[in-house]
């Protein structure tokens, strides 16, 4: 069956008159693929004359694209509708969503009610699978990613769409057949060049139709287990399973097969429209009944781990396990100890790089939470703060301070920071959220006057970092996923950029130290 990673607003619409260039403003959002095609082909990336007018036909494509996004239908191209083109999606094309847009604007005109299109939008068009036992088998998978975690995650998605009609699916053996295959791939991967991945950002996987069975994801993409970093792979498998069934994407906002992917809450996995496209190919479970159905956040523990089995040790990797996936965060102590947090346990990393054992949180600091988004240690005092979602905590050694953990908000804090480090030349610590960078005041959990700055301070340091520490020779480490950011405060710039685990021996993940230290 023929699908796109792209599909514009009005496909027939080829040969429109561009609009003029000088009522469009520059968009704030890095461009995704989509973005990009739907500009080029109404001409907004190309310089045009200031005789060209708007046109009717784009006015429309944008309400068609607005109503579809569940956006304000104006017909302009404004900041919410750019900002929603640039977001990651799924490559499969939105043939039922234009159907359903021009049977809503078919009712305006006739003055009669659109009929549901839940049957129509589910109809045999896209095919189906006439048996009820289904084989998969994962072909391949981000090396950053533990193989048993991706293997329950794949698992688990399958399963909410089992747990809701008759299908079966069990993991083929790797040298027989199967009926669905997950394969990860990079940039062209002989789907056609309009389907080629592109990296970060833009559409994240793609899958074809029954009887095909397949599902593409973007091997480069930063993908992870959690709701806020990176992008959480348990919703894209179950998403894309979706495709492979027979089921094309959802004009309800909040179901697993929106266009643009679902975030993990306290609602389920699937809603109703799900529950229901599922059931009209493939009837409910066997007795009739359906079965319970989790919230979201319980499918974001994938990555949990046995603490006290050595990583990997069957492919012979080397190294603590972080070494091996990504941190949460990292910090350092005045002692020049480096603390990396993973989970629910953390590793001290000497100055010699010889990383200790996995340890609790719970040992150490007694009430502190897993996943830690950020944390930092005063070179003043010697105080740990941790962050993580709107509460903040503050140690002295193991003794939580009174008053912690209090809300962070009270003080003008983010929400869920990316990272946070004492900044020597202020003997402030400073955190990062996003695009931008805020200062605390000193002694507590207070915003400086004047902040948060935007993050081009920092010039080259990306968004999204996810640990900073004060490096050698007066510069500084950003961390994100596994690559790091030197940059130097004397040019005020990136200099420097590479792979920690393999580039940094104070890392702890070499056997042996060639004698590089962090201070």
């Amino acid at each position: 069956m023929e699908r796109s990673s792209v599909t514009l607003p009005n496909q027939e619409l080829e040969n429109i008159s561009p609009p003029n260039i000088e009522m469009v403003r520059p968009a704030p959002f890095p461009p995704s693929r989509f973005m990009q095609l739907f500009l080029e082909k109404y001409g907004y990336l190309h310089e045009r004359t200031s005789e060209a007018s708007s046109s009717p036909q784009l006015t429309d494509a944008i309400r068609e694209f607005q109503w579809v996004s569940h956006l304000p239908v104006s017909g302009q191209l404004d900041t919410a509708t750019m900002r929603q083109m640039a977001l990651p999606r799924c490559g499969v094309d939105d043939t039922e969503s234009h159907s359903a847009w021009t049977e809503r604007l078919n009712s305006v005109f006739t003055g009669h009610r659109a009929k549901t299109r839940l049957k129509k939008r589910f109809v045999q068009q896209r095919g189906k699978w006439y048996k009820r036992h289904l084989s998969y088998r994962l072909v391949n998978w981000p090396e950053y990613l533990p193989e048993p975690a991706v293997r329950r995650a794949v698992h688990a998605a399958f399963q909410v769409w089992s747990n809701v009609s008759s299908l079966e699916f069990w993991e083929a053996p790797a040298s027989g057949p199967a009926d669905i295959r997950l394969t990860f791939f990079q940039g062209d991967h002989n789907d056609g060049l309009s389907n080629a991945f592109d990296g970060p950002g833009g559409a994240l996987a793609h899958a074809f139709l029954p009887r095909r069975g397949e599902a593409h994801f973007d091997q480069d993409e930063r993908w992870s287990f959690k709701s806020r970093r990176g992008r959480n792979l348990f919703v894209v498998l179950a998403h894309e399973i979706g495709h492979t069934l027979g089921l094309g994407h959802s004009p309800a906002p909040r179901a697993l097969m929106a266009p643009y992917y679902k975030r993990l809450g306290r609602d389920s996995v699937l809603n109703w429209d799900d529950v229901l496209a599922i059931q009209n190919l493939y009837g409910q479970p066997l007795g009739g009944s359906v079965a319970e159905q989790l919230p979201g956040k319980l499918f974001t523990n994938f990555e949990d781990w046995d603490s006290q089995r050595p990583w990997d040790r069957k492919s012979g990797a080397r190294g603590p396990y972080y070494c091996h996936s990504f941190f949460d965060t990292i910090t350092a102590d005045k002692d020049h100890r480096v603390y990396i947090f993973k989970g629910n346990s953390f590793w001290e990393v000497g100055a010699d790089g010889n990383a200790s054992e996995p340890q609790l949180l719970q040992e150490k600091w007694a009430g502190l939470p897993p996943h830690i988004e950020a944390a930092a240690v005063s070179q003043d005092d010697g105080d740990f703060y941790f962050f993580k979602g709107s509460r903040c905590w503050r140690f002295r050694g193991s003794r939580l301070l009174k008053g912690y953990p209090q809300l962070c908000r009270a003080g003008g804090l983010p929400r869920h920071p990316d990272a946070a480090f004492f900044f020597p030349p202020l003997h402030r610590i400073v955190l990062f959220k996003g695009p931008r960078y805020y200062v605390l005041a000193d002694g507590g959990l207070q915003i400086e006057p004047y902040y948060p700055r935007g993050l081009r301070d920092w010039g080259g340091v990306p968004s999204g970092i996810q640990a900073a520490l004060p490096g050698p020779e007066g510069s500084i480490l950003f961390f994100r996923d596994d690559h790091y950011w030197r940059f130097d405060q004397i040019s005020l710039k990136v200099v420097a950029t590479g792979q920690w685990a393999e580039e940094l021996p104070w890392m702890g993940c070499w056997d042996a130290n060639s004698g590089g230290t962090l201070f």
